[in-house]
């Protein structure tokens, strides 16, 4: 089982918190060009400064069983190409933190995918923590909790769709970092979905054409919540349960809606502060069980390549 000192939850609440900052360069290119090309130059910023990964990387896919690979081609095309895009057309729709925050529903299917694939068993106090989260994710997502309009549903529904597929890329993550490395499932993630982007673009006819002005923002979309938070994701990875993992990122929400109080000038109401405060608890209080406790909430070998046998 997963010792205490083992546990990265803390490294994936950090790496999630990272994820957050995208607002500050996603929002702005978001009102000015298509969600499909954003997301297209900021895949083929990463895939360049993954290109030492790249190589190595597809010999140990190909070498890999057909699970690991199907997970691969789940993770770029869908919870990378798609998922960005999605989220990414959502601020056009939105608000600054709305979009973000609503990926609190991940919990729910990445905890009913890591128990269909992983073998992951959840012991009752995780419910101490996931239930606070999201109805603190809830009370943080909109201003008046008890009442959604039609206004915000087209966001709201771009960006759920945005959270299921990260939920899969999260269990399948943590899957496949049975026989692949950090920096294989890295260099993989950002180079199939660059591939997906631009079938999508063809077939679509959507134009990719951005201004100079643009460069910066793309590259600091892709440095930041790109490529640093995600090899400190995988990283964490592979010594965290998947269930746990998708808790642990609701530090993103949190540090979205710091972002977008503090440089988008977005004022929240008293019931999403309370939000706030619920999700922070239940994201720090997590991370102290699972460091701490004898009895961590998620029972799970220590390592992803014991959760489960791959087959070939």
């Amino acid at each position: 089982m997963t010792s205490p000192g083992s546990d990265r939850t803390w490294l994936v609440a950090v790496a999630a918190s990272l994820w957050g900052l995208s607002s500050l360069w996603r929002g702005p290119l978001s009102q000015q060009y298509p969600a499909l090309a954003v997301v297209f130059w900021e895949h083929l910023v990463l895939v360049v400064l993954t290109l030492p990964w790249l190589l190595p990387a597809v010999r140990r896919v190909r070498a890999a069983s057909r699970r690991t690979q199907g997970s691969v081609l789940v993770i770029g095309a869908g919870s990378s190409a798609l998922a960005t895009t999605l989220f990414t057309a959502a601020f056009r729709l939105g608000d600054p933190i709305t979009p973000q925050v609503l990926q609190k529903l991940q919990p729910l299917i990445a905890v009913a995918l890591a128990a269909l694939l992983l073998g992951e068993r959840l012991r009752p106090v995780y419910g101490l923590f996931l239930v606070p989260a999201l109805a603190g994710a809830w009370l943080l997502a909109f201003p008046d909790p008890l009442a959604v309009g039609v206004s915000n549903a087209q966001a709201a529904l771009l960006a759920l769709g945005a959270a299921a597929l990260w939920a899969a890329g999260t269990v399948l993550g943590r899957a496949a970092s049975a026989e692949l490395r950090f920096s294989d499932l890295t260099a993989l993630r950002f180079a199939v979905g660059l591939v997906t982007l631009a079938v999508t673009a063809a077939v679509t006819t959507t134009p990719l054409a951005l201004a100079w002005s643009a460069a910066g923002d793309i590259a600091l979309l892709a440095l930041v919540p790109g490529l640093l938070a995600l090899v400190l994701y995988y990283r964490a990875l592979g010594r965290t349960p998947a269930s746990r993992a998708t808790l642990a990122e609701l530090a993103f929400p949190l540090s979205a809606a710091l972002v977008g109080v503090v440089a988008l000038g977005a004022r929240p109401t008293g019931s999403q502060w309370l939000g706030f405060a619920v999700v922070l608890a239940a994201v720090v209080g997590l991370a102290l069980n699972e460091q701490r406790s004898r009895r961590p909430s998620v029972a799970v070998p220590d390592r992803a390549d014991e959760a489960l046998t791959p087959a070939r």
